[in-house]
């Protein structure tokens, strides 16, 4: 769907309003009409607000209806049903529709461990997970009371549909849900940045197959042009950066090693803030290197 601006969304008909943001929470256009009559918003953090207010004073049933019309995640039987594009978008993101069997597994575990104990799907914000903290987290959640749940379940659709609003309509503030991964490279032999490194980021995963999420070429400033990760949340979870300063040296006449002591610098690191900004340089010579977390 094509955004919409939170002026035109305030002056449009009451259908119309429900028809733009009726999937904003999953198979819940209630919302949306109860939303409508709460007009004008000054924000869409008013909007998203309100939002919130509704479900947390629905009634308990109606809770339990809301959460409830979720899918499970990586359900092979639900995706083949079909998902909402939004939960199908959301689910392909954290890679859920490219699984191994060993992973399809897991989630098949989790999942029926889950609705046996709670009678209710788990919900998690995916754009804010890896596949990994997702397990972990199904496996950390299972230990709770239900209620509990009900509230971490509300939590979580909170956060699912404020990026479903960010996506969707444009205002003048913003909602806090995006983070930032960004990088740059110092070569401490010359005390100048290091331009044309070549720079792969990689997820790091326990049972599938790791995988190349974004590539880039260090610039002038030894910076990436963009962001790694921008625009939206950073996943929860292990990752890898790696550098190739051997040929970086080599390109510059810098007399090496046969091999090279330094070839390709991998760097581990994990993110646990999916809002925060996490600067993860590197300071390098042909013999050493060096990091640390920056801002």
């Amino acid at each position: 769907m094509p955004r919409i601006s939170l002026a035109d969304l305030n002056a449009a008909s009451q259908a119309d309003f429900v028809a733009a943001l009726g999937n904003v929470v999953e198979y819940s256009p209630w919302i949306a009409e109860q939303l409508a009559a709460k007009r004008p918003f000054a924000g869409i953090n008013q909007l998203h607000a309100a939002l919130m207010a509704a479900i947390q004073s629905a009634e308990p049933d109606v809770q339990l209806a809301l959460i409830r019309a979720h899918p499970d995640l990586a359900s092979k039987t639900q995706r083949a049903a079909g998902l909402t594009v939004d939960s199908t978008d959301e689910q392909n993101s954290a890679g859920l529709d490219r699984l191994s069997e060993a992973e399809y597994a897991a989630f098949e575990r989790v999942n029926s461990a889950y609705r046996d104990k709670f009678g209710f799907p788990y919900i998690v914000c995916v754009r804010r997970h890896t596949r990994d903290s997702v397990l972990r987290d199904f496996e950390i959640r299972l230990r709770n009371i239900a209620k509990t749940e009900v509230r971490r379940a509300i939590e979580e659709i909170g956060r699912i549909s404020a990026l479903r609003l960010d996506q969707l309509v444009m205002s003048d503030d913003r909602l806090k849900v995006h983070g930032r991964l960004s990088t740059h490279v110092l070569d401490n032999h010359t005390g100048k940045p290091a331009s044309g490194i070549p720079i792969e980021l990689v997820e790091l995963a326990s049972l599938g197959e790791s995988r190349v999420i974004a590539r880039a070429v260090t610039n002038a400033d030894g910076r990436t042009d963009q962001p790694l990760i921008g625009g939206r949340p950073l996943p929860i979870g292990r990752y890898e950066l790696k550098f190739s300063v051997a040929r970086y040296y080599a390109e510059r006449n810098v007399p090496l090693s046969d091999p090279p002591f330094l070839d390709e610098i991998p760097l581990r690191f994990a993110v646990s803030e999916p809002e925060g900004h996490y600067h993860v340089p590197l300071l390098i010579t042909p013999w050493s290197y060096s990091t640390y977390r920056g801002s």
